[in-house]
């Protein structure tokens, strides 16, 4: 028997019992579904959060926070440490350490911070100190005028760059491109009102799913008229660090921790250090048990799929146990009977993979639409369904014919032509 020969004997088999072939591809269906609906779902996640990561700079990057409390052993106690970031810091990393590509300090105020336009508007929002390497290592274009120059640090400039939310809250549709606004930190007749003038407005960028803010909704001043203007200290919070490559972070590490503890004495317990890349190892894992977990009840579903394809075929060597005998007394070999059976069942867990994969398209845009409704701050949550996971999908469920369909087919061959001809 040829290769399309038995391919169009089990098409015309299972096209002949159309509703019993149906249920019994059901399992295979809802299996091939349910791994495939969990995995784009997950997958979507993934991209969700390099997506957020991307808005904070990528994953090439790094940062140091200044501590107020630190571990020892099980117990937390208060970091008397006197050392802190400072502007030479930042200078002195970009010097000296080969593998960062950017330092953005910044300086950011979350809360208690008004803006106002005289005689105009007011909003609530915050500010961030930075530098001028912040718009390129956040990857944010300007919208309209420029960013913050390495000129308005050296000067301590009264200027400020508007998110776009900011920039539409202030001024509606007009530019605010040269206008002044106030900013105002504190409460009642304490709060401390600077003039600023802004020279620019940044693109608008949704809100981060992990801080759950957005940086549309900020202002941002040159680092050390923050300092000067604003906190009235040299302090720097917190270090952004970007690397040439992903691959140069552990280097980077070593490099600029290096080089704080020479210009810190000796001490580097006054921060701690989070990177990225960690971060989504960690997710990697974590996605990995979830996928496991989630495949491994899905790969139940499968066994039931498999169990009923062998029950169908078992059922259709009864059926058809005369039309073997007359098949073998014709001269059809042992080779000829295993092969009509074997690809009659991985035809059938091959079409139910098929419309598996139609059913597992279909429950994964619903769940990610569902994800949407459910985590508001999240516009899109992609449903990621690779041409990889296709093909294994359907590899997989052919698989389970031939593994499941062997049984069946075995048992046809070894019929005797003779008994199977008196067979009722």
């Amino acid at each position: 028997m040829s290769l399309i020969e038995g391919i169009c004997v089990a098409f015309t088999a299972i096209y002949a019992n159309k509703l019993r072939s149906l249920l019994t591809m059901l399992g295979i269906i809802i299996g091939i579904a349910s791994v495939l609906a969990m995995i784009a779902v997950g997958d979507g996640a993934r991209t969700v959060v390099l997506e957020e990561a991307e808005k904070q700079g990528g994953v090439n990057q790094f940062t140091m926070y200044c501590i107020n409390i630190k571990k020892v052993g099980d117990v937390w106690i208060a970091n008397r440490s006197n050392e802190y970031f400072k502007y030479g810091d930042v200078l002195a990393i970009e010097a000296e350490c080969p593998s960062v590509a950017l330092t953005v300090p910044q300086i950011p105020a979350w809360g208690g911070v008004l803006a106002q336009v005289a005689g105009g508007a007011e909003i609530r929002t915050s500010y961030n100190g930075v530098n001028a390497s912040f718009a390129k290592a956040m990857d944010w274009n300007i919208q309209d005028g420029r960013f913050i120059s390495d000129e308005d640090i050296e000067k301590g400039a009264k200027v400020c760059v508007l998110g776009a939310d900011v920039a539409a809250g202030l001024f509606g549709d007009e530019s605010p491109i040269g206008k002044e606004i106030k900013i105002a930190r504190g409460s009642g007749n304490n709060r401390e009102k600077e003039r600023l003038t802004v020279i620019g407005t940044m693109t608008p960028r949704q809100q981060y799913l992990r801080f759950g803010f957005s940086l549309s909704a900020q202002v941002f001043i040159p680092i050390t008229t923050t300092q000067t203007r604003f906190t009235g200290s040299d302090k720097i919070q917190m270090l952004s660090i970007q690397t040439k490559t992903v691959a140069d972070i552990p280097r980077a590490m070593e490099e600029v921790k290096a080089t704080i503890r020479k210009r810190h004495r000796g001490k580097d317990d006054f921060f701690v250090t989070w990177d990225m890349k960690s971060g989504m190892r960690q997710l990697d894992k974590i996605s990995a048990v979830i996928k496991i977990a989630l495949g491994s009840i899905a790969g139940f579903s499968l066994l039931v799929g498999g169990i009923g394809i062998m029950n169908m075929m078992l059922v259709a060597v009864a059926e058809r146990t005369r039309e073997i005998g007359l098949r073998k007394a014709l001269g059809a070999k042992n080779i000829d009977i295993l092969l009509q059976f074997l690809i009659e069942s991985t035809a059938m867990c091959s079409v139910g993979g098929v419309l598996g994969i139609g059913l597992g398209v279909f429950v994964s845009k619903g769940a990610a639409y569902i994800a949407v409704k459910i985590v508001k701050i999240i516009p899109v949550w992609p449903a990621v369904i690779t041409p990889h996971w296709l093909l294994v999908s359907v590899l997989f469920s052919s698989m389970i014919g031939i593994l499941f369909g062997l049984y069946p087919a075995i048992k046809a061959m070894k019929l005797s032509p003779i008994e199977a001809l008196h067979t009722e």
